[in-house]
């Protein structure tokens, strides 16, 4: 029999969730669309970018209203998200670079390393908020997300800038493949505990592509880093898998 008193309930608490989310997901957007704007008058692009980056955001708009728990019963986000929010205005357009793929120029790239840099700074900073103020039920997640789009976003475009090959793109895929993995096999889906060692190698490989991104670094040298940056995330994922599909897990 169906309850319809908590379908009620629920649709009142996702109405309220919007409320909620609303006007931050509003400003959001709104910096999101400029720093596109900003984009379009520094890479000569068309229209078609700007669109693509406000659907982009609405996309993950979306996904965030869906994270959040059915009457989430807070007074507003909180002020990691709303870092987190500012972070996502600086790497969804980034992304929408690699998708329109233009011809970047030296002080595009260096445009590109700039933003980049503000992004994982602010990931920093996201995080120190959220030890002060208390973290949220879906903040962790969001954070984690946007890292790896950020760094799926990197990979790509020392690809596509020539000096490395294709096999560059793994350093952002492989969390993807991971993920894809755990669908198979159920026990890779297990929650992992924090993990400095994790933290310290996601910072790195996003450091990593950014010194590839350089006009001044040669393709040689960023080659060599590239290859010693992957080799380190997959002898990290190696160590998570196996843990995942050890018998009685504990560290």
């Amino acid at each position: 029999m169906i309850d319809f008193s908590r379908e009620c309930s629920n649709d009142q608490g996702w109405q309220a969730n919007v409320r909620l989310a609303g006007p931050d997901l509003a400003a959001g957007l709104l910096a999101t669309l400029a720093a596109a704007l900003l984009n379009m008058w520094i890479f000569d692009l068309s229209k078609v970018y700007f669109l693509g980056i406000g659907f982009l955001y609405v996309v993950m708009a979306g996904l965030v209203l869906a994270s959040l728990p059915v009457s989430f019963g807070a007074l507003d986000l909180g002020s990691a998200n709303r870092v987190t929010l500012g972070r996502a205005a600086l790497v969804l357009p980034l992304a929408g670079l690699t998708i329109q793929a233009p011809v970047i120029s030296v002080i595009g790239y260096w445009w590109v390393i700039l933003v980049a840099t503000v992004a994982m700074i602010l990931d920093g900073v996201d995080g120190w908020v959220a030890r002060r103020r208390g973290p949220t039920v879906f903040g962790a997640r969001f954070d984690m997300e946007l890292d790896a789009l950020l760094l799926l976003v990197l990979s790509v475009m020392v690809w596509q800038s020539g000096k490395v090959g294709l096999w560059v793109s793994l350093i952002g895929v492989l969390r993807y493949l991971f993920v894809f993995a755990s669908w198979l096999w159920p026990s890779l889906a297990a929650k992992l505990p924090a993990s400095r060692r994790r933290k310290t190698i996601c910072v790195v490989q996003g450091v990593v592509l950014l010194v590839c991104l350089g006009p001044i670094i040669p393709a040689t040298m960023a080659s060599i880093i590239a290859v010693a940056a992957l080799a380190m995330l997959m002898s990290s994922f190696a160590v998570d898998v196996q843990w995942l599909l050890r018998p009685g897990k504990r560290y």
